[in-house]
């Protein structure tokens, strides 16, 4: 058992008032029983964290990490996802100097009481976590994961959450059959989340024709990565063939939906909303429009998908799924996002707050180091 600091910092955030961020100081006290205590090494800011803040309560995503302070009331700390080094241990079953991927806070330390373990992952017993998706309370121990590439852990935090919503976008589309279409319309191409599912597809859905929506600047990107089969700016929709389609929309814009009910009627198979980004800017269509021609818009929440399909196929078998359609995406993306590594929570705040005001450079990924 090692000694840990006797201190930890934390990014607190105003939860009605989201720009109002600071760096707080506390005390880390004594280690439960059974519990373990994690440095966070590293871990990513992107547009994913944003959505975190701005959905908050909505999705019990400020319940995960609880603020250490005299007077919390109204503080959160915005979830990342990263790499923490496990310090000290109260817990038979992982050792001090263990390493992991998963949910950490945006914050130096987190103590977690370990459950469920595999050689290969465990999941926080955390009282206050338990009313959460299990997806985001699951650990993997970085010895024995699949996906782990010592040389490649930027980029598994600036990707990898985005990339596995596309993963179980495809499982999910697969298992119905893609709803008898023969193309997939992705909006928002340009985005990690919809190049992820383009890749996914394009490795196990080879036979659905992928067509990138994006905006007139974004066309040259999103063609040279090779994900998809036909790229089309937004103003020429009309272009696309009306042939039998599910639309994946990422963008979150009402006038851009109804346009690609309209255009496509019919046949349009399947309409599926990912995420909850700009929600009040889907309008009635986030929750069943009745004017939209075609099939009703429908919400798809990635983790209530993981749980079922790591239901079926298991922890273990699921991970080297995941893990083959990991590394084919990695080797398309190469090269398309600039990494930028910064040094310390105060650089995070900064990155965070950046973010939120919507003027991040989205050819840049930033990886924080506490």
């Amino acid at each position: 058992m090692s000694q840990a600091a006797a201190t930890l910092q934390q990014v607190h955030v105003q939860k009605d008032a989201l720009t109002n961020a600071a760096v707080a100081v506390a005390d880390l006290g004594a280690l439960a029983d059974g519990a373990v205590r994690m440095v966070v090494e590293s871990f990513s800011v992107t547009a994913n964290n944003i959505t975190y803040a701005v959905v908050g309560d909505g999705f019990g995503y400020w319940n995960f990490f609880p603020p250490k302070a005299d007077n919390a009331d109204g503080l959160g700390i915005v979830p990342m996802w990263g790499h923490a080094k496990v310090i000290e241990s109260n817990s038979a079953d992982i050792a001090v100097g263990e390493r992991v991927y998963g949910y950490l806070p945006m914050g130096s330390h987190l103590d977690v009481v370990p459950g469920n373990v595999t050689a290969a992952s465990f999941s926080d017993k955390t009282d206050y976590r338990q009313p959460m998706s299990p997806v985001y309370n699951n650990y993997t121990r970085l010895a024995a994961d699949p996906e782990h590439d010592p040389a490649r852990e930027n980029e598994r935090m600036i990707y990898g959450p985005l990339f596995k919503t596309g993963f179980i976008i495809d499982y999910f589309m697969r298992s119905e059959s893609w709803f008898g279409a023969e193309q997939v319309i992705l909006t928002s191409a340009s985005s990690k989340t919809a190049m992820g599912l383009a890749s996914v597809a394009k490795q196990n859905s080879p036979g659905v024709k992928r067509i990138g929506l994006t905006s007139p600047g974004n066309v040259d990107f999103v063609k040279s990565t090779g994900l998809y089969d036909d790229v089309v700016a937004y103003d020429d929709l009309s272009k696309v063939a009306t042939e039998n389609s599910v639309s994946v929309d990422f963008a979150g814009n009402a006038k851009l939906l109804a346009s690609i009910h309209g255009h496509f009627g019919d046949s349009l198979k399947y309409s599926c909303l990912v995420g909850a980004t700009h929600i009040e800017d889907r309008g009635a269509a986030m929750g069943g429009a009745t004017d939209l021609p075609g099939p009703k818009p429908v919400l798809l929440f990635a983790p209530d998908h993981f749980v079922a399909f790591f239901k079926e196929h298991g922890p273990i078998e699921g991970g080297k799924m995941i893990a083959k359609t990991w590394h084919g995406f990695l080797s398309a993306v190469e090269g398309t996002v600039d990494i930028v590594s910064l040094k310390g929570l105060d650089a995070a705040r900064e990155t965070y707050l950046t973010m939120i005001g919507g003027t991040v450079d989205p050819a840049k990924g930033i990886v924080i180091e506490p």
